[in-house]
């Protein structure tokens, strides 16, 4: 159930505020390769190549900086570049598991040793519905399972024996350290596959069908996260033109932007922020 597994970290920038630090070069080919390349077009760190970036990834549209992003510093725009690559991959994941979820598919097993089995998840109503059916050491496990990915993707130590640096301080935005190691960093329990590419589907891609690939996976990372925010919005009762009168979208009475519901009481603080929410007016 790829949205339970994603919806928490829907809202999850980088955990690392960027800071004023010497940054290496960062070409855009080496999103994918250790090898230090320059792109012809300008570095990906500074506006120019931001602009020689968005050209690629829509030439209709082209540069389109409001906010004025590619003014600011190389940490800065690299910190943005991996929200967005990040936030794209997650809201994918959303995409995918709402839509299966949406539609009753579901495992044939049970979901834990209490008994509790997936096909009852399904039957509690949509996708949000699902997760707030969920028990509380569920969530409690994917929220630990995510921070740990997380602290895994910060981890400069980790990064630099993969032969790359932090995305702050020139590496490569979207990059997450290898899990199967065989290093001094192993990790106690072995792990035999990667979380990116775990049957090394990319290791004999050319460079240029890895660019392509970098370019397609930021351009349906952004239509899925218009697309993950426009169904559960749907869902919410929100006029969302192509979606409000989809009949597979079920109406959720819930907070989309609450981890934790009525189930999670046991929970310090969860009955507070439960009347807070109460109080708020929302849809």
């Amino acid at each position: 159930m790829a949205l339970m597994l994603a919806t928490p970290v829907l809202g999850f920038a980088p955990m690392t505020v960027p800071a004023a630090t010497t940054r290496a070069t960062m070409s855009f080919t080496d999103e994918f390769s250790t090898a230090s390349k320059p792109w012809t077009s300008g570095e990906i760190s500074t506006k120019a190549g931001l602009e020689a970036l968005a050209k690629k990834l829509n030439p209709t549209v082209g540069y389109f900086d409001p906010l004025g992003i590619g003014a600011a510093s190389p940490e800065t725009i690299g910190w943005f570049r991996h929200a967005e690559i990040k936030h794209g991959r997650v809201a994918m994941a959303a995409f995918v598991g709402f839509c299966v979820q949406s539609n009753g598919i579901y495992f044939p097993w049970a979901l834990t040793t209490s008994g509790i089995t997936h096909a009852e998840i399904s039957a509690a109503g949509g996708p949000a519905d699902q997760w707030d059916a969920l028990p509380t050491a569920a969530k409690l496990q994917i929220m630990g399972a995510i921070g740990f990915l997380e602290l895994i993707s910060e981890t400069s130590t980790l990064l630099k024996a993969d032969g790359t640096e932090h995305y702050v301080r020139g590496g490569k935005p979207g990059y997450f350290p290898k899990l199967s190691r065989s290093d001094e960093f192993a990790f106690p329990h072995p792990v035999p596959l990667n979380l990116w590419d775990p049957f090394g589907f990319t290791k004999n891609m050319s460079k240029e069908r890895k660019e392509k690939a970098l370019l397609a996976e930021i351009n349906n990372g952004r239509l899925a996260q218009i697309g993950i925010i426009g169904m559960l919005s749907a869902s919410k009762g929100l006029q969302v033109p192509g979606l409000d009168s989809i009949p597979g979208i079920k109406p959720y009475a819930g907070e989309v932007m609450a981890p934790f519901a009525k189930g999670d009481i046991s929970l310090p603080f969860v009955s507070d922020m439960l009347a807070k929410v109460g109080t708020l007016g929302w849809p």
